[in-house]
Parts: C-alpha cells; structure tokens; sequence
C-alpha cells in the first residue's frame, strides 16, 4: 500500500499519550472522489521540529497503534526547520494507494520515533450523492447563520487561543516532570552507588581488620623463630670454640709427638704389647674420624637449614610445625654431638697419660743413650737413609703418635704440618710461618683460622657471623 520500499517508524503507544494538536490539517473535505489523487494540507506548530523520518499517513477511524495505517508518505522538511512560526506543508497522496471503501479515515501525522503529533477530522472516499444537492437559503437565515458562524469563529479562536496556552503550560510541566525524574533518577544511582560504596568499604574494614590480625600473629611467630634461630646459632658457636680449643690442644700435643718419633720409633719395636695398643688407638682414631666427618656433614646441613630458613620468612606461617620438628632432631643431634665430644675428651685424657708414661720412658731412654751415643750414630746414620713407610689411609686425625717419619735425623730439619714438606733447619722462621700460613684461611672478624681444603667451612663460618 506504500509506493516506497521503506517502512515507517512506528511505535505501540496508546493515543492517550499522543499529543494531537502540534500537527494541523487544513481544508479537509467530508468526502474524497475514488480514482482520483488526495492532497493533504497540514500546519506545522513551533511546539514540533520536523526531522527527516517523520510520515504522514492514512488511518482507518478507531485504529489503535500507528502500525495500523493503510498508506503513508515521507513528510518533507520546510526550509526552516527550527522556526518559531507556523509553517503550511502540502503532501499528495497517489490514487493508486488510497483506499477502495466507504470507511471513514483521517490524516495523522507520525514523526521519526512513530508518536502522533497531529490528526484530522474523518473523511470518506464516495462518489457524490444526492443528498448533497445545494439548498437555496433565505436572506434572514443567511444573515443569521453568519452572525452565529462569527460568534462561533469567535469562540473557537478564543478556545485555540486558550489551548495554545494550555498546550504551552502543558509542555512546561511536561519538561519540569521530565527533569524531576532525571534528577530522581540521578538520585536513586547515587543512593545505590552510595549503598555499593558503604558495603565495599565495610567489606574492604573486616578485611583490613583481619590482615592486621594475621600480621601481628605472624609478627610474633617470626620474632619467637628467629630468637630460636638465634640460640641455635649461640650453640653452635660456643661448640665450635670448645672443638677449637681441643684442636688447639690436640695440635700442640702434635707438634710434641713430632719431637719424639725417633724416640717412638724404637718403644714400639721394643714393646710389642704396646704395638698391639696402638693398632686398637688406630681403629677408634678412624672411628673417630667418620664421626667427625659425619659431624661436618650435619653442620653443612644444619647451615644449610640455616640459609633456607632465611630464604623462606614469608612463609613461616605454613612450615612453622616442620621447622619446630627439625629444632628438635637438631637439638638431638647437638646432644649426639656433646656426648661424642666427652668420649673424645676422654680418650684425649687417656692418651695424655700415655703420653706422660712415654715421657717418663724416653728420659731413661736418654741417660741409656748418653752412655751409648757413638754406637747409635752408624745406627741413626743407616736409618737416615732408609725409606720412611707411608702411614696407613684412615689413621688418627692428627698424625699417629707411634708411627711416621720418626727418624733421628728429623731433630735437624722442619716438616710442613699440612703439606709435609721438609725444610732445613736453618731456613728462617718468618719463611716457615708464611709457608704454613699459605695453607690456612683466617676469619677477618674472629681470627678463627681454616685449612684451604676447607674452604666450604669457611664459608659456613663467615655466613654464622652474617646470621648475628
């Protein structure tokens, strides 16, 4: 029924809420021949602003939506669209498309969101009857019948003006309405931003409160593990100096075993019960070496606790009950480690009175040689010369007291206590010293000296003086 593809905007609403009179059609016949075209005249009010999609199209009385039309046509927009005046438009409906029965319809005018902004008195489309055959009408009753159609002219010009007024009064409260439910609408978004924002931040508090609560806890874990940390460390120190003071001493009791080997070597030749007392030192002495050795070992692991413990503070939290467990085999290991350490030292008391019985044995041995010293001078000249045997792998830590190089000639030149070499004794002090001291590590905080082989107990030592 359109003589274009397009199809109009239309809309659902009901006509309570259309507004009819923004739109005024003009010179609207009773009745339209068939076959014949149709133009529309029609007033544009300043209460409307036309826009391109806005349709004028022909309705049958008692439609209900704008979707009901039978044909329509593209309003054209006037030259000034935003105009205060009141503009006269015209539209010509084709015969083709209008309708072909004796229904009443109306002209309405539809704008680009499918509202009404104007309609028309009803019309037909007949052919011409009889009954509109002209009546001819005597002067008096003309007279009369103009005089009421000015006082009705009158009274509707009164009534449009009145409208007019009413219409205006009409879209200002309409625009004020329009206002105030934005302004609601703005009110109640804050209001539920406000409610969104108060439950966030109540939300955002209870979280606070907790991480506090997890903080503090935490804190004092912490503060508690490194004071443990801290005795095990204080421990571990005061049993490194009770293990240097005996190296200290075992060292010295070295350094007198060196000068009595030749005496030594002939007490074990001359007493073979005593020989037997040595293979048997021998074997503890290896016994004692794979403890000290497993010893080391637990200390590097024990340090390597120590670093891992550092390295892992954030999450003490979690591994507090396995570290608590660890504590406790360490503090085992440290009790394993101390009654070691008293076996040791009594075994070292042991060997102290052997010793001091060797003692008392080579000074009588020495006031026999005194009186046998030209004879024993081809004999410590042959032994001189004679290959020293190699001490057995796995002997005592600090040398074997009975065996080694234990030559007469060794009162005569100075042997390196950690390489072995031999020097001259005339070599000067300071020479040996450097030589000896090219094999050690010193602390540079407590002058703790370490042989080289050692190098990663060194390191383990200066990281304790880190952990203080």
């Amino acid at each position: 029924m359109n003589e274009t593809s397009d199809e109009p905007p239309t809309s659902a609403v009901l006509l309570d809420s259309c507004h009819f009179s923004q739109v005024i059609f003009n010179n609207v016949e009773k009745f339209y021949v068939p076959g014949g075209d149709v133009i529309c005249y029609y007033t544009l009010t300043h209460n409307i602003v036309p826009r391109g999609k806005d349709w004028v199209g022909i309705f049958r009385v008692g439609w209900k939506t704008t979707r009901e039309y039978y044909t329509f046509m593209w309003a054209p927009l006037p030259g000034d669209v935003h105009g205060d005046t009141a503009v006269q438009q015209q539209i010509q409906f084709k015969a083709y498309y209008l309708p072909k029965d004796d229904e009443y319809y109306q002209f309405c005018y539809i704008d680009q969101d499918g509202v009404v902004r104007g309609a028309s008195v009803p019309f037909q489309f007949r052919a011409e009857t009889e009954d509109d055959i002209l009546v001819v009408t005597p002067q008096g009753e003309v007279e009369e019948i103009e005089l009421q159609n000015k006082n009705l002219l009158k009274e509707n010009e009164e009534l449009q003006a009145s409208c007019a007024s009413l219409q205006k009064q009409n879209t200002e409260l309409q625009e004020e309405l329009k206002k105030t439910q934005e302004m609601q609408n703005s009110l109640e978004s804050l209001r539920s931003s406000t409610e969104k924002l108060e439950l966030e931040l109540n939300s955002l508090k209870k979280e606070n409160k907790h991480l506090k609560e997890l903080d503090e806890s935490r804190e004092a874990e912490l503060h508690q593990f490194k004071e443990q940390i801290q005795n095990v460390t204080s421990e571990k120190e005061r049993l490194e100096t009770r293990l240097k003071t005996a190296l200290d001493h075992v060292d010295q009791l070295q350094s007198q075993v060196l000068n009595y080997e030749k005496e030594i070597e002939n007490l074990v030749r001359m007493d073979h019960d005593k020989t037997e007392q040595l293979e048997s030192l021998q074997e503890e002495n290896r016994q004692l070496c794979m403890t000290i050795t497993q010893q080391k070992e637990q200390k590097k692991e024990l340090e390597h606790c120590l670093e891992n413990l550092k390295g892992t503070e954030a999450n003490l939290s979690l591994r507090l009950q396995n570290e608590q467990q660890q504590n406790s085999n360490l503090m085992n290991k440290l009790e394993e480690q101390r009654h070691l350490f008293q076996i040791l030292q009594a075994k070292k008391n042991n060997a102290d009175e052997e010793n001091q019985k060797l003692r008392e044995e080579n000074d009588t041995l020495l006031r026999h040689l005194s009186q046998t010293r030209d004879i024993s001078s081809f004999s410590l000249l042959s032994q001189a010369q004679a290959p020293i045997p190699a001490p057995e792998e796995g002997c005592l830590v600090f040398g074997n007291p009975y065996y080694g190089e234990s030559t007469w000639h060794s009162a005569s030149v100075r042997k390196c206590p950690m390489c072995d070499d031999v020097f001259p004794e005339d070599i000067e002090t300071s020479d040996y010293e450097a030589h000896v001291h090219s094999h050690l590590l010193e602390c540079p905080l407590c002058n703790e000296t370490f042989e080289k082989s050692n190098q990663q107990v060194f390191d383990d030592h200066i990281f304790c003086h880190g952990l203080e």
